[in-house]
Order: structure tokens, then sequence, then C-alpha cells
């Protein structure tokens, strides 16, 4: 064989040898190519997947926030109760004490007021002045310096059971003034009469009913009262209840006025500040007369320091802002269950701290309580969602063709016609099909609906 084709044959066993190798490169780098689309498919599933699950979780996390807000302001609350107790046993004035705790929300909510509405230029007249007299006057000084001797005289769980009674007595004052409509035939009526009596007979059980003491704490726990205050007599504990039940009297008069008081000035955070500056004159001038003592008035780095600053920055303060944000977006009825929050808390820590018995009839009437506040306000809840049924009912028909209505949830919007968290507004496609617009946005024409003009029936931009 000779040399030329024994170069020949090895030429093309080398061809031969790189067309494999290529072949076998361009399979791997397909096979390569296609298992990294598979990978990519993978990942982008399990990232749209994580997207879905991380956001049905911040939708759980925001419609929590009501809820979480509500929780801080019952704690606050049930704190408050607790250190109005200690700092009447430390010896502090109780006139004294409500007068420091307005002073200091004072403080705190007029600076709020100037930063939120200052560019709401909200015109106080002499009507919007009066009616935050009477609010203040009733909302603050009565209620606050009533409850302050409810706890004083009786304990502090009976005077945070006694706030339950609020929605009831406020039902039976709307009724007196002719706000409210009694409805007996009604489920609704029914409702609400029943509930209130039973948060009536609760309170009676509480106040005059004692059986068999209920040890929630081993003997050894803790104790900051000086001397043993478990024993109450019975005419403090008359006192306590006369005082419990004038300080609901008062709160529910604050909710009525409070209600007049916003149709003419629905600035919130001014209205609190104009209700708290008024309630500040009028607490200082009664602690004054009823106080003397300036030694009375001293403040040191004590529990009393502690309480007028607690109670008027974070009960009266924080708590107020967040009671606003909660009925804006789940309107008072929400904030209203919470209520008997505060008093469980209060029967722990009271029993705990302040060496308070209890009993089996405190705690059966005050079960009766939280029913009747619970049956008030799912009679409440009813009436105003058969009040939102009933707007609905009253469709506007243009041409034999009826207006699409569309029900959402409460937002921001201040334009919505707004009932318990129910917002009704008339639909933009329904508005240009059947020639009609929506007025609700225009002051003095809520609810109505008028005929579109030629030049309105042009799709807005």
């Amino acid at each position: 064989m000779s040399l030329q084709k024994i170069n020949k044959q090895f030429k093309e066993q080398i061809e031969t040898i790189n067309t494999d190798q290529n072949n076998n490169n361009i399979y791997s780098y397909a096979h390569h190519h296609a298992h990294n689309n598979d990978f990519i498919k993978y990942i982008n599933s399990h990232l749209t997947l994580l997207a879905i699950i991380m956001g049905n979780i911040g939708n759980v996390i925001n419609g929590l926030k009501p809820a979480i807000g509500m929780i801080i302001v019952q704690v606050a609350y049930a704190g408050l109760s607790i250190l109005y107790k200690l700092v009447v046993e430390d010896g502090m004035n109780m006139s004294v004490l409500i007068a420091y705790r307005t002073l200091f929300a004072t403080s705190f909510v007029v600076p709020l007021a100037f930063f939120m509405e200052r560019k709401s230029k909200p015109k106080i007249t002499p009507d919007v002045l009066f009616q935050s007299f009477l609010c203040g006057l009733f909302g603050v000084t009565l209620q606050q310096n009533l409850y302050v001797r409810a706890v004083a005289f009786a304990s502090a769980t009976y005077a945070s059971t006694m706030t339950n009674l609020i929605p009831g007595v406020t039902f039976i004052l709307a009724l007196c003034f002719g706000l409210e409509r009694l409805k007996i035939r009604t489920l609704t009526g029914k409702a609400k009469v029943i509930g209130t009596l039973m948060g009536i007979g609760g309170v009676m059980i509480i106040t005059f009913y004692k059986t068999k003491e209920i040890h929630i704490w081993p003997t050894h726990h803790v104790n900051m009262i000086k001397h043993n205050q478990s024993h109450i007599s019975p005419t403090n504990q008359v006192l306590g209840s006369a005082f419990g039940f004038g300080n609901c009297l008062c709160y529910s008069m604050w909710l009525i006025l409070q209600a007049k008081m916003s149709e003419k000035f629905p600035w919130q955070y001014s209205s609190a500040a104009l209700v708290s500056a008024m309630a500040c004159i009028q607490v200082i001038i009664f602690a004054l007369c009823m106080e003397r003592n300036w030694n009375q008035w001293k403040l040191g780095w004590n529990i009393k320091l502690l309480s007028v600053a607690y109670t008027g920055i974070v009960a009266s303060g924080i708590a107020l802002v967040l009671i606003s944000w909660c009925v804006r977006l789940r309107g008072p009825l929400y904030a209203s269950t919470f209520n008997p929050l505060s008093l469980v808390i209060v029967t722990i820590a009271a029993s705990l701290i302040l060496d308070e018995r209890l009993y089996v009839g405190s705690i059966i009437g005050s079960i009766l309580v939280v029913l009747g506040l619970y049956t008030v306000l799912w009679g409440k809840g009813r009436e105003y969602e058969n009040m939102a049924k009933e707007k609905l009912t009253k469709v506007v028909s243009t041409n034999g063709q009826t207006l699409k209505i569309i029900i959402t949830t409460n937002n921001h919007s201040d334009n919505n016609i707004n009932n318990n968290g129910i917002d009704m507004k008339l639909s933009r496609e329904g508005q240009q099909q059947n020639g009609v617009k929506d007025c609700s946005s225009n002051k003095g024409n809520e609810g109505k609906v008028t005929p579109l003009n030629n030049e309105d029936s042009k799709p807005s931009t």
C-alpha cells in the first residue's frame, strides 16, 4: 500500500471521528438546552405560586390590621383601669388625676389635629363651640370622674364590666330623644330590647348576688396593693354601681351629642381637639374646687406620673386615633365588638395584681352583660343591613332598563353612600348604558340620579 493511500485512509478516519464528536456535541447541547428550559419553567411556576401565597398572606395581614388595632385599644383600656386603682390606692386625688389626664391628652391631640387637618381649614362656629362644650362635659368631665370613682369604690373588674352596658343605655336614650324607633314586632327590635335587659340583669347579679369565691391563681401571687382590698363593703358596692351606671349614661349622651356635632363639623381630629380643650378647662376648674392642697398636684417620678402620662397619651390619644381609623375602615359596630376583651384582661390582671376576689355570681353576671352587648350589636347590625337593602330596592329605571348597582366594601372615599361600612354607588357602565349620571359626589345631591344631557353622554376620560 502506497503512502498516499495510507494518508487518505487516515484522513477519512479523522473526519469520521470529528463528525461523531460534532454529532455528540450537538446532541449534548440540545439535551442541555431542553433541560434548561424545563428548569426555567419549573422555577417560574414555583415563583408564581410563591407570589400568590405571599399575596394571600399580605391580604390576610391587611385584613387583620383593624383587629390588631382594636386589640391594642382594649389592652390600653385594661391598663387604664388597673392604673386607676393603683394610683387611687396610692393616695392621689381622683379629680386631680382626671385633670392631669385630660391635660396630657389635649397636649397630644391638638398638635395631631393641626398636623392631620391643617389643609382642611375647618370652620368653627358658635354652634360647634357649644356642642364641643357639651361633648367635653359629658364625654370627659363627668364620664371620667364617674368612672374613676366606680373603680375606687367597687373594683376595676366591676367598672370594666359596666362599660359593656353603653350600647344598651345608648339605645334607651335614643328612644327617649326620638332618635331611634323601638319596632318591637321586628326581630331587630326584639334583639335590642332583650340585649338591654340582659345587660341590666347581669349588672344586678354582679352587684347583689355573692356566691362561692373562685381562686384563679395560687395563694402566693403578685399583689401591688398595700393592704387587702378584696373585701368591698355593700355600701361601696352600691356606690360603685351608681357611679358606673352614671358613667354609662354620660358616655351614651356623649355618643349622641358627638353624632350631632359630626353632622356640622365632620373633621374628626379637630373635633377631638376641640372636645379635649373644652374638657381640659372644665376638669381643671372642677379639680381646683375639689382639691386645694397643692401637695396633691405635685408629680414625681412615681406611679402618679406614669398613670397620668399613660392615661392621657396612650388611653386618650393613641387609642382615639386607632378607634377613628378602625371605625373608618370597618364601621362603629365592628369596633364595639371588641369591648368585652378589656373585661377579660382586667379580670385576669386585677385578680393577679390587685388581689380582687372573683365570685361565681360575678362570672354569671359578666357573661350576661357580654351576651346582652352582642345581642344589641347584632340587632343594630341587622337594622343597618335592612336599611341598606331598602336603599337597594329603590332601583332607578330609565327607558325600561335597570341601572347596574355595585356593592363594595367601605373604602377611603368620602363620596360614597356609607352605612355601617357598606358603600353603594352607580356603576359608570350602567350610567352610560341607561343615560344617567351619578350625582353622589356633588354636595347636596347625595344619592340622586339625573338624566344625562347630550354633552354628558360623551365617554369620560
